[in-house]
């Protein structure tokens, strides 16, 4: 039987060869579960690419797995952790827990005193962050900038935000607090994944 390697790592430039494939990934899952995961571009992802905010999962020969990204807000008083996406053919193989641990030690490393948060219409997304030490919030608790929200413009659920005042929708905010850390201890690892 043979074993593909899932090496799961900061993106780099010669990434961006995905991004395409990435950016029709995220639609095609959002229309196919009926869930408001907000579009984004094959530019847009090259962007975070390019700027050392991004964590991609891929094969040892070369076959894209899974991406997301980070976002600074506020002038680095939050960040997001958005955009995860595992190709179907992973799914259900600990590529999302990977993902999400390694974007959120990136997160950690680069931005250590900033608030992390990430809101989701999703159970498991939910619970690995809660693994991770977020605790579930009101939207009033994560960023105010108007930047943030333009990205939820592409969801299918925006009328619902908007006629809420942007207190709430149908996605669950959730937010790590920097502090809290020094009372649990903070573990880094590295990620591989066998897959068969």
């Amino acid at each position: 039987m043979d074993y593909e390697r899932i090496i799961v790592r900061p993106a780099a430039a010669a990434d961006m060869i995905y991004a395409k494939e990435i950016a029709d990934e995220m639609e095609s899952s959002a229309i196919t579960r009926g869930s408001g995961i907000a579009k984004r571009s094959p530019e847009s992802i090259c962007e975070k690419i390019l700027a050392g905010k991004a964590v991609i999962a891929v094969t040892n020969d070369d076959k894209w797995v899974g991406f997301q990204y980070l976002e600074v807000w506020e002038e680095g008083k939050f960040v997001s952790n958005s955009g995860l996406i595992v190709s179907p053919k992973y799914r259900n193989a600990g590529v999302a827990t990977a993902i999400k641990r390694k974007i959120f030690q990136l997160s950690r490393d680069r931005y250590p005193n900033a608030f992390i948060f990430s809101i989701t219409s999703g159970l498991p997304i939910m619970k690995l962050n809660t693994d991770l030490g977020f605790e579930p919030v009101t939207y009033s608790e994560i960023t105010k900038d108007e930047h943030f929200w333009e990205g939820c413009k592409s969801c299918v659920n925006y009328d619902i935000l908007t006629g809420k005042k942007k207190c709430n929708c149908l996605c669950t905010a959730m937010l790590f607090d920097p502090a809290k850390v020094k009372e649990r201890g903070e573990v880094k690892e590295e990620f591989q994944l066998i897959y068969n």
